[in-house]
């Protein structure tokens, strides 16, 4: 049975030259229809963007038509609407500009629940100009083509003919004139009667008296074809082994893997979640960006639990407690595991936990069968200035715990390789939303502030933060991505200036990094808290950081494994391969967690191997071609005196 993230496809609605729309239905039962995009239209450049942006401006619209859940990363991307609010999968296709023909009911009914979307025979592509017919089908070749044993005629043009040399008619040719007596005549030829003999002459002898030796035959072609024989032998040979010399040469600049290693080498391949030399450009600055500030990245996870009460009576709605969960970003400042993250995500405002904790809570209403899943919204309007979001006790805090990981990470993970955190200190959202953690492990790489960074109208910058493609959310799992994107405004939250930017990685990229060139930190991403999904289309400018370091005491500075690892770095892209696998070893052996400082080293291994193979292979063609060469010059020399004894003799 086909089905796509938590749904179940019962039978199709409709198509179009580019997708499918299907009804489907989740595991608690609910309609949806599903507007799936086929892979083949998904591989097209555009197509994939088309179909994201499309289904996004649906739902940020204004009445629009909103999707349920979606996964636009898939082989086959795919949105899933409400049934209760329309057809939203015919709307999606219908804004995307494709004919939609709707399946009558009965094929409809008739469709097996089982079959999977049809791929789409061919991309849609874009008029160049008007159709070409087609003069017939293709013959189909029953024989492979046979040799011509003459001389190719051509095939183009009129056929040659004699008439065709010619502009006019032929010339008529005058019959020759009958022989007269005054014509004048050949002489018969000479049928082989002698000719009278010449006068005898005394003094000349009958034959020669001295007759002159012949001269010895000359063999200069003999010596010339030789000379050239070995010329042609031995450039021909310079050229062959330089051929296969060629082929075989590996190329030093080739792009990196992070999986390789030497033939020799013990050391088990690193496989990093961020690929930097995958995310930019090889071997570019933003390239080496990505490499400094990528091991600091954190994915940060706080589980908030509490109960909702009466807040006149302090009775409680539910009597069992409720939890929310909420997943960001976040850098590590200092070795110590001092790290900074979104304020909002470690410690939400009394007004935000409170929304949290009754949507939470209608939720697990509707789980249990007691609310439509329909009036989720409702509920939470209705309730929301009700009641309190409290401890076990009327006057305490709800409970809190805070896990941080590194590298790969997963959803609701509370064991290793989750690190227990702690909240040192948070700003409120109108004093720049930002939270300073403390990780329960120390060792860890760290990232540098940039405060005085020049964030401007119009200006691209990179953004670093943690992202995931599942639809699941409870045991989702994140991995460091990077983007970049363009600052199209600012805005005032408070007392401080954030920025705008047209792009973001995804719900859990608040708190991740805004890059400098060098990969030092611009910004913090921060939610657009005035757009209406509150997506993290934001920067907030490092110096807001700094002042949160300074009022909690903590500094950003770099550990000594931190600077060994940049100094490797520095010879990696400068192409010392020698100096950068010395500087990576010592800093991935000091620090197991930073997985780039290990793949790089492996990277700078063989690039190493790779140039060395590179360089002896050039010397054996040198080798090849100077022996050639000292051939070459023998022959000349053996023509050249043999061209001079010619002369002498």
């Amino acid at each position: 049975m086909q089905s796509v993230g938590p749904y179940r496809f019962t039978h199709m609605l409709g198509t179009c030259p580019v997708g499918k729309a299907w009804a489907a239905i989740d595991e608690q039962g609910r309609f949806v229809t599903v507007a799936v995009l086929d892979a083949a239209a998904a591989n097209t450049p555009g197509w994939r963007e088309a179909f994201t942006g499309t289904a996004n401006a649906m739902s940020q619209r204004p009445g629009g038509e909103a999707f349920a859940y979606a996964d636009f990363y898939a082989d086959e991307p795919w949105a899933a609407y409400p049934a209760e609010s329309g057809p939203g999968a015919e709307k999606l296709f219908r804004a995307l500009g494709q004919e939609y023909h709707p399946v009558p009911t009965a094929q409809a009914g008739a469709t097996k629940q089982d079959d999977s979307p049809e791929p789409v025979s061919g991309v849609p592509r874009q008029p160049s100009g008007p159709p070409q017919s087609v003069s017939g089908p293709p013959h189909p070749v029953s024989a492979p083509p046979q040799p011509v044993s003459g001389v190719p005629q051509p095939t183009s043009g009129a056929p040659i003919a004699p008439w065709a040399l010619h502009s006019g008619a032929l010339p008529s040719v005058p019959p020759a004139p009958p022989p007269g007596d005054d014509a004048p005549q050949s002489p018969a030829p000479v049928s082989g009667a002698p000719m009278d003999p010449p006068p005898y002459d005394p003094f000349r002898a009958p034959v020669r008296r001295i007759k002159p030796s012949e001269p010895p035959p000359r063999r200069t072609g003999f010596w010339v074809g030789l000379a050239a024989l070995v010329l042609v032998v031995a450039v021909a040979s310079g050229v062959g082994i330089w051929a296969i010399a060629g082929n075989e040469q590996p190329d030093p600049y080739a792009p990196p893997t992070g999986t390789s290693t030497t033939a020799s080498s013990t050391v088990a391949p690193v496989e990093p979640a961020l690929k930097p030399w995958a995310q930019a450009s090889l071997y570019s600055p933003e390239e080496k960006a990505l490499a400094v500030a990528a091991p600091s990245l954190v994915f940060v996870e706080a589980v908030f639990t509490g109960y909702v009460r009466d807040t006149r009576t302090n009775v409680l709605v539910h009597p069992q407690p409720v939890s929310f969960i909420r997943r960001c970003s976040g850098f590590l400042l200092a070795p110590d595991g001092h790290a900074v993250t979104n304020g909002s995500c470690v410690k939400p405002a009394e007004a935000r936990a409170r929304w949290l904790a009754v949507d939470a809570l209608a939720r697990t209403l509707v789980q249990a069968k007691q609310l439509p899943a329909g009036q989720i919204s409702a509920y939470v309007a209705a309730n929301l200035g009700k009641v309190r979001f409290t401890g076990v006790e009327p006057d305490a805090e709800p409970t809190s715990a805070v896990y941080a990981q590194l590298n790969r990470a997963k959803g609701n993970a509370v064991a290793e390789p989750a690190i227990k955190a702690e909240v040192v200190r948070s700003l409120p959202e109108d004093s720049g939303n930002t939270a300073l953690i403390k990780l329960a492990r120390g060792n860890l790489p760290v990232v540098e502030l940039n405060p005085s960074a020049s964030l401007a109208e119009g200006s691209p910058v990179r953004i670093l933060a943690y992202a995931t493609s599942d639809v699941a959310f409870r045991n989702a799992a994140y991995r460091p991505q990077s983007r970049n994107v363009t600052i199209t405004g600012t805005s005032q939250r408070g007392p401080v200036s954030i920025y705008l930017v047209n792009e973001d990685l995804g719900p859990a990229s608040h708190g991740g990094i805004a890059l400098d060139s060098s990969g030092r930190v611009a910004g913090l991403i921060y939610q657009d808290q005035a757009a209406p999904d509150r997506a993290n289309r934001a920067i907030l400018p490092a110096s807001t950081i700094s002042a949160l370091l300074s009022e909690a005491g903590v500094a950003n500075t770099l550990g000594d494994t931190d600077k060994v690892y940049r100094s490797g770095l520095d010879a990696y892209f400068s192409g010392d391969s020698s100096g950068a696998v010395t500087q990576l070893d010592r800093a991935a052996a000091a620090t197991p967690d930073n997985l780039l400082a290990q793949a790089y080293r492996q990277n700078a291994t063989e690039r190493q191997r790779l140039e060395k193979a590179s360089r002896e292979q050039s010397n054996t063609l040198v080798l090849v071609l100077v022996g050639c060469a000292g051939v070459l010059l023998v022959a000349l020399v053996i023509l050249a005196v043999l061209l001079i004894r010619r002369r002498q003799r």
